[in-house]
């Protein structure tokens, strides 16, 4: 079980005319990439900057190669082996062996250790890129984007390995 201290991350605390649905899509979020021992206070952010922002596989990459964001990918290590990754792409697994606090760390360090910057989120289809946006904005991100369509595709959108984007074999999975 988590610390008080450990479980809100940023230090955040729940303020009694904080918009409800805020905090439970927060801790929905959470719940869903299996954080345990989380409190109101760790989901309790302000609003997002970026909230509700989603770019293409193409818009994306184009913005990495120009350093207007940071893009991570969040899939398994086994995906990254099976597909290859995203060129330019940071690797941090959702999926991550310390939970919850493992996977808010290493997004944390991938972005500099800056909560304001910039970063796209991609997965296979969209999902887990959702949830963890929806989870590193409970945790104090501000600018957090996703990229629905993912490596795979999504309805009419087909994906970054179908678009022929830049991918790279990944050497250390």
């Amino acid at each position: 079980m988590l610390s008080k201290s450990e479980a809100t991350g940023s230090g955040v605390v729940a303020r009694p005319d904080q918009d409800r649905r805020t905090v439970l899509r927060g801790l929905a979020a959470s719940l869903a990439i299996g954080l345990t021992g989380t409190t109101l206070g760790a989901l309790a952010g302000a609003a997002p900057a970026h909230a509700g922002s989603a770019l293409s596989a193409p818009d994306a990459h184009a913005q990495a190669r120009a350093g207007k964001i940071v893009l991570i990918d969040v899939r398994s290590p086994r995906e990254w082996r099976d597909t290859g990754v995203p060129g330019g792409a940071k690797l941090v697994t959702i999926h991550h062996p310390q939970g919850a606090r493992g996977f808010l760390r290493e997004i944390l360090a991938a972005a500099g250790g800056d909560r304001t910057r910039p970063i796209a989120l991609i997965c296979a289809r969209g999902v887990r890129s959702s949830r963890g946006k929806r989870f590193l904005e409970a945790n104090g991100f501000t600018n957090v984007i996703d990229v629905p369509e993912g490596m795979l595709g999504r309805g009419a959108a087909p994906g970054w390995l179908a678009r022929k984007l830049p991918i790279r074999r990944c050497a250390t999975c």
